[in-house]
C-alpha cells in the first residue's frame, strides 16, 4: 500500500468514529493480524495500516471518540514517530519506562459498562485473554464487528495464488510421513484432533507452498486433522487437479476456506481438541462447542518444523552458498559504482535482487529490503519509498538488510557497508557490534540453555561502552517460509508469559547485534546459523552453531587493536570459509576483491 497522507488517516478515523457511535462502541480494536494470527499479512488484511498510515509489521491501534493510540516495538519507534505526525493518533512505546501496556490503557479508559469492539477473527486468542482479564467485569466485548470492513472502499480480494508441492528432495520427508508423527503424538496426548490455523505450519505439514502473503510462500487455509484424515479449508482455485489428487491419496480432503468456522463445530463436538492459543484468533475459541475439551498447547508441528531434518539442513548451506554469491557480487558493484553513478536507496536494493534473480531456484525477496543510508540506517525497520529514497554518496554506513526465498531454503542477512571513508567513532562502534556477532556465532554451551542463557555473548561489548541495541538479538528462520519462525529465540529478558525454548539440533537463528545513533548512522550485522551437536562427555551433551551466511564483513570499518587475539583468529577464519565457497562462482576481478577484503588480519 502507498504511504497514506495524514489528512485521509483523520477523515478516515473520523469515519470510524461515526460508526462507532451508530453501534454504540466507546472503543474499538484494530491490530495487525489476520484469520491466521500471523506476522505478515496480505493487503486485505491491512486494516491497521489503513486506519492509521503507519506500515510496520507490528503494531496496534486503538481509537476512542475523544483519543487514539498506536502500541509498537522498538523497531518501529522512529518510523511510527514519523508516519503518524498529523493524524492525532498517539504513539505508545512498548515497554518503554511510564507506557501502559494495551489492556491497562482501554481498562482504564472503558468504565461504567462501555463497550469493546473488534473483529474476533483476526485478534489473537491470547490478547483476547489479557483484555478479558484486565477489563471490568461490566465492560461488554462485541467481536463480531468488521467495521474497516465497512468503510474501506475498493479493499483488495482476498487472494487466491497457485499452490506448489514441495518435492522430497527439498522438504526431507514426506507429507504421509508428517502426518503419522502428529498423530502419534495426537494418540500420546489422547488427542481427538487438533486444530490449525498458522499458515507456516500448515505449509510445513503438507509440503506445499503458496503466494497468497508476500514474501511468505504460504496460501490461506485452515486445517483439522482427525485420526484417519486431515481437513484442509482453501481456496479450490488455487489448487491444481493434480495436487488435490495427491492430497486425497494422502488423506488429506480439500474443503472451501468458508466453511471452517461452521466445520470448526460439527468436527470438534464432544471430542478432545487441541488448539495453541499463541496461534489462533478469539473467534476460534469462541467457536469451539461447549461440549469440546479444549487441550492448550503449542502445535504440535511447532518443534519438528523449526528443528530442520539433515536434507533440510544441506539444503539451507546450499541457498546460503547462492545467496553468498549473490551478495557478495552485488558488494563488488556498489564499492565499483557509488560515487559515480546516481545511486539510492531504492535502485541499489534493486540491483541486489537482480543478482540474487540470477541463482537457481530463486523464489523472491523473504522480505520487505531495509537499505538505510546514513540516518535512515538509524530507522531499525525502514523501508524507503518514493518519498525517503535519498541518493548514497561515497561516505557514511549503507546498512542493507535482506533476504531471499529459494527452493533450498530462507535466508535474512545483514551487511553495514562502508560507501568512503568512515570516522573513528564509527569504526569503534562497529567493531563492538562485530565483536558481539563473532562471540555469539562462536558459542559453546550445553544442551539445555535457551537464548536467553545466551544473549549476553553479542550486547556485552556495547553494554561495556554503556549502550544498547532495541530488538532481540535472534529469531528462528524457516524453510523456504517465514523469515520469522518460532519458537527459538535470542533475547535478554522474558517477554511476558512467554516461554523460553531450548535450542536443539537443526534449528536455524539469525545472529544480529547492532547500534543505532538517531539521526546519524546506525550499524546491524546479522549471520544465520544453525544449532549443532559437539561433543558428549561426563559433563552432558555440548552445543554449538555454524554459521550458515556467506559474505564479508566490511573491513574498512574495523578497528584491528580493539580485537583480540582470539577474535582475530574468529575472523579469520571466517573470511576464510566466505572466499573459500564463494571463490569459485565469481568472476576473476570479482575474485580478486574478495581475497584483498578477506585477508588475514
Amino acid at each position: 500500500m502507498k504511504p497514506i497522507d495524514s489528512r485521509i488517516v483523520r477523515e478516515r478515523i473520523a469515519a470510524l468514529r461515526s460508526k462507532m457511535k451508530e453501534q454504540k462502541i466507546d472503543a474499538y480494536l484494530v491490530v495487525t493480524d489476520d484469520f491466521h494470527a500471523s506476522e505478515y499479512v496480505c493487503d486485505y488484511f491491512k486494516c491497521r495500516e489503513y486506519i492509521s498510515g503507519f506500515d510496520g509489521s507490528a503494531g496496534t491501534v486503538v481509537i476512542l471518540q475523544e483519543e487514539a493510540g498506536l502500541w509498537t516495538d522498538g523497531r518501529y519507534f522512529l518510523q511510527a514517530e514519523e508516519e503518524l505526525k498529523g493524524t492525532g493518533i498517539t504513539l505508545y512505546r512498548m515497554m518503554d519506562e511510564g507506557v501502559p501496556e494495551l489492556e491497562d490503557f482501554l481498562a482504564e479508559k472503558l468504565v461504567g459498562g462501555a463497550t469493546l469492539g473488534f473483529d474476533g477473527r483476526t485478534v489473537s486468542s491470547s490478547l483476547f485473554r489479557k483484555l478479558r482479564k484486565k477489563l471490568k467485569d461490566d465492560v461488554r466485548i462485541a467481536m463480531g464487528l468488521d467495521l474497516i470492513g465497512e468503510l474501506w472502499t475498493g479493499r483488495p480480494a482476498l487472494p487466491s495464488q497457485p499452490v506448489m508441492e514441495l518435492p522430497l528432495s527439498y522438504a526431507g520427508k514426506s507429507r504421509e510421513e508428517k502426518l503419522s508423527e502428529i498423530r502419534e503424538r495426537m494418540k500420546e496426548k489422547d488427542l481427538d484432533c487438533t486444530v490449525i490455523a498458522s499458515l507456516d505450519d500448515i505449509a510445513w505439514l503438507l509440503n506445499l507452498r503458496g503466494g497468497d502473503v508476500l514474501y511468505n510462500p504460504v496460501f490461506l487455509s485452515f486445517l483439522i486433522v482427525l485420526p484417519e484424515e486431515a481437513l484442509l479449508y482453501g481456496n479450490r482455485h488455487s489448487f491444481d487437479n493434480e495436487i488435490i489428487s495427491r492430497l486425497n491419496n494422502d488423506g488429506v480432503r480439500l474443503l472451501p476456506y468458508e466453511d471452517f468456522y461452521q466445520a470448526l463445530s460439527d468436527h470438534t463436538e464432544g471430542k478432545r481438541v487441541l488448539i495453541d492459543p499463541a496461534r489462533v484468533t478469539a473467534a476460534i475459541i469462541d467457536q469451539m462447542p461447549v461440549s469440546a475439551e479444549i487441550v492448550e498447547e503449542s502445535n504440535l508441528t511447532l518443534l519438528p518444523k523449526a528443528k530442520k531434518n539433515p536434507t533440510e539442513v544441506e539444503n539451507i548451506k546450499e541457498a546460503h552458498r547462492k545467496d553468498g554469491v549473490a551478495v557478495t557480487r552485488f558488494l563488488y558493484w556498489l564499492k565499483h559504482h557509488v560515487g559515480k553513478e546516481p545511486l539510492t536507496e531504492i535502485s541499489v536494493s534493486k540491483k541486489l535482487e537482480e543478482f540474487r534473480g540470477e541463482g537457481e531456484h530463486y523464489r523472491g525477496q523473504s522480505f520487505a529490503p531495509i537499505a538505510g543510508y546514513g540516518a535512515h540506517g538509524a530507522i531499525i525497520h525502514y523501508e524507503a519509498t518514493g518519498d525517503t529514497d535519498i541518493p548514497l554518496a561515497p561516505e557514511n554506513f549503507l546498512l542493507l538488510d535482506t533476504g531471499g526465498q529459494y527452493l533450498e531454503g530462507t535466508t535474512d542477512i545483514t551487511r553495514t557497508i562502508a560507501l568512503g571513508a568512515v570516522t573513528e567513532e564509527q569504526k569503534k562502534l562497529y567493531t563492538a557490534v562485530l565483536r558481539g556477532n563473532l562471540a555469539l556465532g562462536a558459542a559453546k554451551f550445553k544442551y539445555g540453555c535457551i537464548g536467553l542463557n545466551l544473549d549476553y555473548l553479542a550486547r556485552s561489548p556495547l553494554w561495556e561502552m554503556g549502550m544498547d541495541y532495541n530488538h532481540g538479538t535472534g529469531h528462528g528462520v524457516g524453510y523456504y517460509l517465514n523469515v520469522h519462525e518460532g519458537p527459538q529465540a535470542f533475547r535478554f529478558k522474558l517477554l511476558g508469559n512467554a516461554k523460553e525454548q531450548t535450542l536443539e539440533e537443526g534449528m536455524v537463528i539469525s545472529n544480529e547485534p547492532g547500534i543505532y545513533l538517531p539521526g546519524q548512522f546506525g550499524i546491524r550485522i546479522e549471520n544465520l546459523m544453525v544449532v549443532k551437536k559437539l561433543e558428549k562427555n561426563e559433563y552432558g551433551q555440548f552445543m554449538g552453531f555454524d554459521t550458515l551466511t556467506l559474505v564479508p564483513y566490511e573491513p574498512d570499518a574495523i578497528d584491528v587493536s580493539m580485537l583480540t587475539e582470539r577474535e582475530k583468529e574468529l575472523l579469520n577464519r571466517y573470511h576464510q570459509t566466505v572466499y573459500d565457497e564463494i571463490a569459485p562462482f565469481l568472476a576473476p576481478e570479482e575474485r580478486e576483491w574478495l581475497s584483498d577484503v578477506t585477508k588475514p588480519l
